[in-house]
């Protein structure tokens, strides 16, 4: 497994599994935006969404059909460049056929396809042209490295690199492999972020068992980062497994040795997906420790990630602790700023809620590079947390400034 934020080179492409993607016409460009999973028969499913009361129509579908089977998935359909969001009932509409469109050339129920949009919110799916490609789109399906890539390509948005993390690990006799797919730049924000994440596995296990290894992996990682504070409203993390390696998802041991491999799964496309926020220049990661609980020390990791003025000093590399210490006081948390503490890369620079002498160049050289941690402890418990999160620079202005055109 590769570090968190890091692209990963060697991928172990799970059994039971095929992908293809081609260009649909969705984007101007004419780039990749649609993409395809065929599962065998068998695969089970678990999902979460966001938490936006705004949702688009393939998470409304999404979750139906997940529910309808009983967590059992067949294929998953996604198209980029459109999200396919605050379109009405047409947009419920082009979902539906567009999972029947696919179903049919893939001998499934509807039921049994999972869709996912991403893209610009309130225009309304071409879904003709979508329809028209799905033949193709079926009939390439292939279970080979480049297909898995091209899809992870369609996916993208305003993502500068393909997002991919994979873990193997052995179980008696036979190899279980997992696989994850990622797409997300901007818009990122627990719960979770502007983000599709599908996780792939050979593993045997029932949708609860999954849906159980999912939620805990998710709390500790797809909401515990943030790129700009914005939910999206097509967010969705797809957990499928075959059963294609011979192994159940039974006994300590197995149980253990997935949970870990799940969690780095999670962990390394969380870091990508962080690091390659629009316009980043340095992610940071906050460290919130001496809480009341770690739901304290999420509120205070929050306040601090979504500061405009914080996210801006740490843009230009400026040690201004006073930010920091500013958005703690005004989270609603009732701390006393007489026992907040301060580090930057390790040196200290408040303590007590005072400034302390310390090395400004050495404090401006660590955020100045890619990475750095900031400690923050409270003073008030023993509750801890961690959060990623990164600055907030021109590009990301320009970036967002003409999306939509």
């Amino acid at each position: 497994m590769s570090a968190p934020g890091q692209p990963q080179n060697t991928i172990y492409l799970p059994k039971g599994f095929s992908f293809s993607a081609l260009s649909a016409g969705i984007k101007v460009s004419g780039r990749l935006d649609l993409a395809l999973v065929e599962a065998c028969l068998g695969t089970t499913a678990a999902a979460l969404f966001t938490k936006n009361r705004v949702v688009a129509a393939p998470v409304e579908i999404g979750r139906d059909h997940l529910a309808k089977m009983r967590g059992r998935m067949r294929a998953v359909i996604v198209n980029s460049g459109n999200a396919n969001c605050a379109t009405g009932k047409p947009g419920l509409q082009a979902c539906e056929r567009i999972c029947r469109e696919t179903a049919g050339a893939l001998g499934l129920k509807p039921e049994e396809v999972f869709p996912s949009s991403t893209g610009i919110i309130g225009v309304l799916l071409p879904v003709k042209k979508i329809a028209a490609k799905v033949p193709e789109l079926a009939a390439g399906c292939e279970p080979t490295q480049d297909s898995m890539g091209q899809f992870a390509q369609a996916i993208m948005t305003t993502d500068t690199r393909r997002k991919l993390a994979s873990a193997q690990f052995r179980s008696g006799k036979s190899k279980v492999s997992l696989l994850g797919i990622a797409k997300g730049s901007g818009m990122i924000h627990p719960q979770m972020a502007t983000m599709l994440v599908y996780i792939f596995t050979d593993i045997a296990a029932s949708p609860k068992e999954l849906a159980h290894h999912l939620r805990e992996a998710s709390d500790q990682t797809f909401n515990c980062m943030s790129v700009d504070g914005d939910m999206s409203t097509n967010d969705t993390v797809l957990l499928l497994a075959s059963g294609k390696s011979g192994v159940r998802l039974t006994g300590s041991l197995a149980t253990k040795k997935f949970s870990d491999a799940l969690l780095g799964i999670c962990q390394s496309l969380a870091g990508q997906i962080v690091a390659d926020g629009e316009g980043v220049r340095h992610v940071i990661h906050l460290s919130i420790e001496q809480a009341q609980n770690r739901q304290e020390a999420l509120r205070v990791a929050r306040a601090i990630a979504h500061s405009l003025l914080v996210k801006t000093a740490w843009a230009g590399a400026d040690p201004n602790w006073g930010r920091i210490l500013a958005a703690i006081g005004a989270c609603g948390v009732p701390v006393d700023p007489n026992r907040v503490s301060i580090y930057i890369e390790g040196q200290m620079v408040c303590r007590g809620g005072v400034g302390c002498h310390f090395d400004s160049l050495r404090a401006h050289a660590n955020l100045s590079q890619p990475r750095c941690e900031i400690v923050v402890r409270l003073g008030r418990g023993s509750g801890a947390a961690g959060f990623t999160t990164t600055d907030l620079t021109e590009e990301y202005v320009r970036i967002n400034a003409d999306y939509s055109t």
